[in-house]
């Protein structure tokens, strides 16, 4: 049993944790602090979902997922450095800038990624990317979606990939579904695509979507 460690305990990280448990992982919610009560951790699903702060999570687990705002994870992970040392941290935020209604605006890292910065920040740590095209409830339930949807996976480390390959099936992706697109300089093309979405939720709303591969 793999104990998963999550970065961030908001709707993202809750939507994971439930998910993951219910596959067999243990996994840990790495809140802000131990004081930080505002939203409950998940139980009753499988294993035990715990609660920790984010240090304890980082240290402690297997493999780390990073659900934090991007806007501010850069300088929270680099913290971190220690914990993460020789694990793979896969990374589902994208950094941006809001506009006034609260939606992505500009990239923070425009001509990079937050995957790539981490990486350069975390040398001893192997970062993935991916699950950050697509509305949160899509990355533990894509078979929901009318059109089949796509998980982009961008990384250096190939074991470090294959390792999230599988856990991406635990959370329901098929094979199919799944598209590796290289190295972590991809994750720009991916965290880009973000920009797109504030348009589609002035549109329609928060209603469950992926931006995908269509073949």
């Amino acid at each position: 049993m793999t104990t998963i460690g999550i970065l961030g305990a908001g709707r993202v990280g809750r939507n994971l944790a439930q998910k993951l448990a219910m596959s067999g992982h243990h996994v840990v919610l790495g809140r802000r602090s131990t004081r930080d009560e505002t939203t409950p951790p998940v139980g009753g699903v499988g294993p035990r979902v715990s609660s920790a702060d984010q240090r304890t999570t980082a240290r402690t687990a297997d493999l780390v997922i990073n659900a934090t705002p991007g806007d501010s994870a850069l300088e929270r992970l680099t913290d971190l450095r220690a914990e993460l040392a020789g694990k793979v941290l896969i990374d589902v935020s994208n950094a941006t800038r809001d506009t006034g209604d609260g939606l992505p605006g500009d990239l923070c890292y425009p001509g990079s990624s937050l995957a790539e910065q981490l990486q350069s920040a975390l040398p001893d740590t192997r970062v993935v990317k991916t699950l950050n095209t697509m509305l949160y409830v899509v990355m533990t339930a894509p078979e929901t979606l009318t059109t089949p949807p796509t998980a982009y996976v961008s990384g250096d480390d190939e074991r470090a990939k294959k390792t999230v390959t599988g856990l991406l099936g635990d959370l329901g992706w098929q094979p199919a579904w799944i598209e590796d697109l290289g190295d972590i300089t991809t994750a720009r093309a991916t965290e880009a695509m973000v920009l797109v979405v504030p348009h589609i939720l002035r549109r329609r709303g928060f209603q469950p979507f992926a931006v995908s591969l269509a073949r």
